[in-house]
């Protein structure tokens, strides 16, 4: 069997898994906010911070706070519980909305990012199901990226034809995207039109890049052309292979694939030397790379086609050093894995803005071993959506554990309330009210009095009394002085001067009456309201202990809640980081396995080479003087 027919079917399969690119949703245009808490929960959307999002809206709708925005917010809770992955309780507010009549282009846009989360999540039936819900066209990007989901879906449903109906418009238009090209290619080359899906990927494998991003654009028209050169090799067409395969870019990230599969396509067409040359190129890159690693042993299969035996007896003893170093690397790997280093590493290299579906581990460790057969796998949705379950729920288990602790704050607070309570309100209500009242009686009533009275001198101020009893004592000494031309001058002074205060008062009585009679309304107000502040405490030294109760029974609800989640929530996570490593090790131990076969067949090869029969046959090849060096 040739050594490339299993890398082929491998890459191609890749290939057509990958043929779209993840969908990227847009945040709708804000609008008008006729509520503040609606626009408190669209600040922390805005800010992309998704727990706070979130818990801040479904506290604001828990009490009314949010209409006349009921729809939007509802629709906002369920792309929210969507950025968490948790499709089937988005699905249930979405089907709600639907059903009490929301608008059209709100229920569409719900669908399609339901479906979007349902195919990064693995569920291509369920993403298709979305997908069918939506009745009309999106917004512009948001409708090419919906048909490219479609696309990507039918293909994953084994329905070709079906992808490829989704994506011909988008092909053929002038602006459309170059991914819409490339998955149409895929789709037609998979639904038995080969003719029309290597034109379209010939066509896209040869554009010019002159659109932003160039590498992104550069990337797309490496893997064309990789895809037309697997495809071309699959079906025996060595020379189209190598036309296509020479396009790729050498330090792209198709480069190494690419290399490999040209060696093999030139080897195909009887030119082994020209063989030799990408894979002596590929011997120098990578050694855990697994082109590299197939290249170890294609250099060797190449040196016996041109009879260069002693040469290919040092590729294949080389091979074997490598694959088993590899091997022992390998298996040092998974050790470490199994410690957790890996996930620890990954979750701490990529901290993300908050939680949720839009985070990504794009940045690998730098010291990661094995990056180039670890890359591959961690970049696939099912191993993403894993690690970011993963990130989430250490969060959650952080987060309830804050809670925990709060929890105990909140009961020392609430017993130093209740203490100073009991302290503070005997004495307010018993001193401070009870004087106050005594005071406010006492001027209502001298007021009442003196409005009752008919003496003006009842209106007098402080002073005007003051001058009322220097008057009478003046009067009272000069009635007991004897009746002397003196005397009688001083009591004329004093009649005069006790005339002009009576005559004072009289004029004052209007305006001072006015003024008793609205200080004495203030004072029966003043001591209603005081009435009412002795019956609130009346009241709340009642019902407060009640309500201490009511809180302290809350908090020891939350804390039996808290104390059930916990451990829950520390048995998913633990869970999830088993299956987390568990999958990268299959990939490894995959790896393994191909590197046993690699050796197997690197063994027998050297085995052969070095039989005296097979020496025989083939004459002492070793010396030829075209032998590669």
């Amino acid at each position: 069997m040739k050594h490339w027919a299993v890398l082929i079917g491998m890459a191609a399969t890749a290939l057509s898994a990958a043929a779209a690119e993840p969908v990227r949703a847009q945040p709708s245009k804000p609008g008008p906010v006729q509520a503040p808490f609606w626009g408190d929960a669209l600040f922390h959307v805005y800010q992309g911070k998704t727990f706070s999002a979130l818990t801040t809206l479904m506290a604001s709708q828990q009490f009314g706070r949010v209409a006349p925005h009921a729809d939007e917010a509802e629709a906002t809770r369920g792309g929210l519980l969507l950025a968490y992955g948790l499709h089937r309780e988005a699905e249930a507010v979405f089907t709600a909305l639907a059903e009490r009549g929301t608008t059209a282009a709100l229920r569409d846009k719900a669908w399609f990012h339901l479906a979007k989360i349902r195919w990064q999540r693995g569920l291509p039936a369920e993403a298709d199901a979305a997908l069918a819900r939506v009745a009309g066209p999106l917004d512009a990007e948001l409708e090419t990226d919906r048909q490219l989901l479609a696309a990507q879906v039918r293909l994953a449903l084994g329905d070709p034809a079906g992808a490829a109906a989704r994506l011909q418009a988008l092909a053929e238009d002038a602006e459309g995207t170059p991914y819409a090209r490339y998955n149409l290619g895929v789709a037609l080359l998979e639904g038995q039109r080969r003719a029309d899906g290597r034109a379209w990927l010939d066509r896209l494998g040869q554009m010019p890049v002159t659109t932003r991003p160039p590498e992104e654009r550069r990337a797309l028209r490496d893997k064309a052309n990789l895809t037309l050169g697997f495809d071309a090799l699959r079906h025996g067409e060595p020379a189209p292979a190598r036309q296509a395969l020479e396009r790729v870019r050498l330090n792209g990230p198709f480069a190494n694939p690419a290399l490999l599969a040209f060696g093999w396509a030139a080897l195909e067409d009887k030119a082994p030397r020209q063989a030799l040359v990408p894979w002596q190129e590929l011997l120098q890159r990578n050694p855990s790379d697994p082109a590299v690693l197939e290249a170890r042993l294609a250099v060797p299969h190449a040196l016996v086609e041109l009879k260069a035996d002693a040469a290919a007896v040092q590729g294949y003893t080389e091979a074997l050093a490598a694959y088993a170093a590899e091997a022992q690397a390998l298996t040092d790997t998974i050790t470490a894995l199994q410690g957790g280093a890996l996930v620890d590493t990954l979750i701490a290299g990529n901290p993300g803005a908050d939680l949720g579906w839009g985070w990504t581990a794009e940045a690998l460790p730098a010291d990661l071993p094995h990056r180039a057969q670890l890359a591959p796998v961690l970049a696939t949705h099912a191993w993403q959506s894993a690690l970011k379950d993963q990130r989430d729920l250490r969060f959650f288990l952080q987060h309830l554990g804050r809670w925990q602790r709060d929890l105990l704050s909140f009961d020392t607070m609430l017993a130093t309330r209740e203490q100073r309570f009991a302290a503070m309100l005997p004495a307010t209500r018993d001193t401070r009210l009870a004087d106050t009242q005594a005071r406010l009686a006492a001027e209502q009533r001298t007021l009442a009095g003196a409005l009752a009275a008919a003496d003006a001198r009842a209106l007098a101020d402080e002073r005007e009394r003051a001058l009322i009893e220097r008057l009478d004592r003046a009067q009272r000494t000069l009635a007991s002085l004897p009746d002397d031309d003196a005397s009688r001058t001083l009591r004329d002074r004093v009649q005069r001067v006790a005339g002009a205060l009576e005559w004072q008062l009289s004029v004052a009585v209007p305006e001072r009456r006015w003024a008793a009679r609205k200080a004495l309304r203030e004072i029966e107000t003043e001591l209603a309201s005081s009435a009412e502040r002795m019956a609130t405490l009346q009241a709340a030294q009642r019902d407060e202990p009640q309500r201490f109760a009511g809180f302290a029974g809350r908090i020891a609800a939350l804390r039996t809640r808290i104390a059930t989640l916990l451990p829950q929530v520390a048995a998913l996570q633990a869970e999830q980081q088993t299956e987390l490593q568990a999958v990268a090790i299959r990939h490894l131990k995959d790896q393994q396995a191909r590197l046993a076969e690699y050796t197997t067949q690197a063994r027998f090869a050297l085995a052969r080479l070095q039989d005296p029969a097979t020496l025989a046959q083939r004459g002492d090849a070793s010396e030829a003087p075209d032998a590669p060096r």
